[in-house]
């Protein structure tokens, strides 16, 4: 299965736990009376949200390039990926923070908490089968990149799968503390617990989208490869025979499977026209081959300075 056929498999299984579990948060946060679960009930209901948006976001940005779009339409998943954050802060943080200082003023009058407790135990295993698919592809990923897990998760160009795997990770926290917060309400009476356990789940959801939008707008306004791959490049194009240095290297992450890599090379003085022309197609290959995300290389032959 392709990279891409992965991440829609990874959303739409995180879509599908999370519109069921945010019905069942809702019901259950109206009988118990709990802002937290109703918090946690407009989180499901945002998670639901951005996973189409995410889907979105992987169906218009798999499109070839065009005539009017020459490098593709990859960028555009970015775009969605972007309005996904966004859609997680309005969403589910800022109905969080309301109806936890909500609370707070006016004050709960507490239900029976048994629905609240089975519906977070349901949720919590929807949650971390979904989480555990997202984790599966992640790893996948970073071992054939040949990366540590955390630092493939930080640095990966598939912002789709990096939301899923972030979304779940501050779900299941956030049904930890809804479920402190009613807890704390059925032992003290009081629904102060669950004002906050609200509120806490709102900054939760504020972190989540403010890192999901960091990447993403990164990667809109243009992010080269890490260096440890820009010298990999460097190293594979001064291998090529009748180069001689690489004066200028760019390179761009243009979609989670489409890079581009373009340099101003000193290729040896008395190389025949034929011999640049091969060099360049060469390096092409090797390129292509070390990394396979490698869509498009432009080299420019350049003297070499002094």
């Amino acid at each position: 299965m392709s990279e891409n056929g992965e991440s829609t498999t990874t959303v739409m299984v995180a879509a599908v736990a999370n519109l069921g579990i945010a019905a069942a948060k809702a019901v259950a946060g109206v009988i118990s009376g709990s802002s937290a679960m109703l918090s946690e009930a407009a989180h499901s209901v945002a998670d639901t949200v951005t996973e189409g948006m995410l889907l979105t976001a992987l169906r218009r940005g798999s499109r070839p390039a065009d005539e009017d779009h020459p490098l593709g339409h990859a960028g555009e998943r970015y775009v969605w990926a972007l309005l996904a954050a966004v859609a997680t802060f309005v969403g589910g943080a800022v109905f969080s923070f309301y109806d936890g200082i909500h609370t707070l003023v006016q004050g709960e009058e507490l239900g029976d908490p048994l629905v609240s407790y089975i519906v977070l135990g349901i949720a919590a295993v929807l949650e971390g089968f979904s989480l555990r698919t997202a984790i599966r592809q992640v790893s996948a990923e970073a071992q054939r990149a040949a990366a540590p897990f955390s630092r493939y998760l930080r640095l990966t160009p598939d912002t789709t799968v990096k939301a899923v795997v972030m979304e779940d990770s501050a779900a299941l926290a956030g049904l930890m503390l809804a479920a402190g917060g009613l807890l704390g309400g059925q032992i003290t009476g009081s629904g102060v617990w669950d004002g906050v356990a609200s509120i806490l789940i709102g900054c939760l959801l504020v972190y989540v989208a403010w890192v999901l939008g960091r990447s993403n707008a990164e990667l809109l306004v243009g992010r080269a490869l890490p260096p440890r791959m820009r010298d990999a490049v460097r190293d594979e194009l001064l291998a090529v025979d009748h180069v001689v240095s690489v004066l200028d290297l760019t390179t761009l992450i243009q979609g989670p499977e489409e890079v581009l890599v373009a340099a101003k090379v000193d290729f040896r003085d008395v190389a025949s026209a034929e011999q640049v022309e091969l060099a360049c197609e060469d390096a092409e290959r090797r390129l292509r081959a070390r990394f396979p995300s490698v869509r498009r290389v432009y080299l420019d032959p350049t003297p070499g300075r002094g």
